[in-house]
């Protein structure tokens, strides 16, 4: 009868090729890091920080829209925090405030929207941001707004989908270990068919037995040699996911070009809202410009994004850039690569 071996057992005893596997999520790499498990890992078993950060992966041109708004068409910016201090081209929100913007810092889109009911001699923007665990909410404060008659709420739109990112990096990865949350809501059926496609993951969770676990099916399923699809967080996860999160966003949002930091312009990544939505559109309704922001060239955050190098490569870490002081969004974010790395890694 064969020994059952621990997810640890099995980790520590891989001796094949070098694999990487990359958590997309920036809760994995906080919690991967917070637990211990890079230490308990073989040197041939590399894990890669990817683009699960709304905040990281954000564009600087979307920060330097915001700050248009704010400045120039004096509205209330109605923001996450830690949006707040992530730098644009010249400035940050934070720094706008400074100069006498209204910067609103909330906890959810609806937040946002009983703001603009509160405040109706003011013009409200919530930078929406995230992925699909998040476009519901933002999608609910639009039709709570327009049940309400508001007129002074929109939208300033960064949403994005995580399948085109899969894609873009799947030459830099061997595995993906696929956010619980995100796949809660969309099920697991995109990333099966993913397989077909040669591309390989597991959905985790957040706890440290679950990331082992998960790491550890991974390590057993790549020396199969063949893609897998394996489904490590069935208590939350399911193969159709939320019907009625993803009937809300096809109903107000259609998906669109967009830019991700580091990725550049990914084709039908993003999620906009629909015409017949266009009053709630921020770009539209304040006919904001074409804006095209420009990183600091010294930071890396980029390259992080995409698993070409690691937080601690970048000249900047730990010394120009800081919690305190951050240059970069993987910096400012509590789920970025850099904060990770800084907080527990360094």
């Amino acid at each position: 009868m064969a020994t059952k071996r621990t997810a640890k057992e099995i980790l520590t005893a891989y001796n094949g090729p070098k694999l990487r596997i990359m958590e997309v999520c920036g809760t994995h790499t906080h919690e991967i890091f917070r637990q211990g498990v890079r230490k308990l890992l073989p040197e041939n078993i590399e894990l890669i920080s990817g683009p699960g950060c709304p905040v990281c992966v954000t564009p600087v041109g979307f920060i330097d829209e915001a700050i248009y708004l704010a400045l120039e068409k004096n509205v209330t910016v109605c923001t996450f925090g830690d949006l707040v201090r992530v730098p644009g081209t010249q400035s940050s929100l934070a720094g706008a405030r400074a100069q006498g913007a209204k910067v609103q810092v909330v906890y959810s889109p609806l937040d946002a929207v009983t703001y603009a009911k509160e405040h109706p001699e003011q013009q409200v923007v919530f930078l929406s941001v995230g992925f699909e665990t998040t476009t519901p909410a933002s999608c609910l404060a639009v039709e709570q707004a327009k049940e309400q008659g508001l007129e002074n709420f929109s939208l300033l739109t960064a949403n994005k989908t995580m399948p085109s990112a899969y894609h873009a990096l799947k030459d830099s990865v061997d595995v993906y270990l696929y956010p619980g949350h995100v796949n809660a809501i969309t099920g697991t059926a995109l990333v099966e068919s993913l397989v077909e496609e040669g591309i390989s993951g597991v959905v985790t969770g957040f706890t440290a037995k679950e990331l082992m676990t998960a790491l550890a099916v991974a390590v057993v399923k790549a020396q199969e040699g063949k893609p897998f699809f394996v489904n490590c967080y069935p208590r939350v996860v399911t193969h159709e996911g939320s019907p009625e999160a993803q009937k809300l966003v096809t109903r107000f949002m259609e998906p669109c070009d967009t830019e991700w930091r580091g990725l550049g312009v990914i084709p039908q990544s993003g999620m906009r809202l629909r015409e017949e939505f266009s009053a709630f559109d921020a770009r539209k309704k304040f006919d904001i410009p074409p804006i095209t922001g420009r990183a600091n060239p010294a930071c890396r955050c980029g390259e992080v994004l995409q698993g070409k190098c690691k937080s601690t490569d970048c000249p900047l870490f730990g010394t120009v850039c800081t919690p305190l002081h951050p240059v970069g969004a993987c910096m400012v974010s509590n789920e970025g690569a850099c904060s990770a790395y800084y907080q527990y890694g360094m």
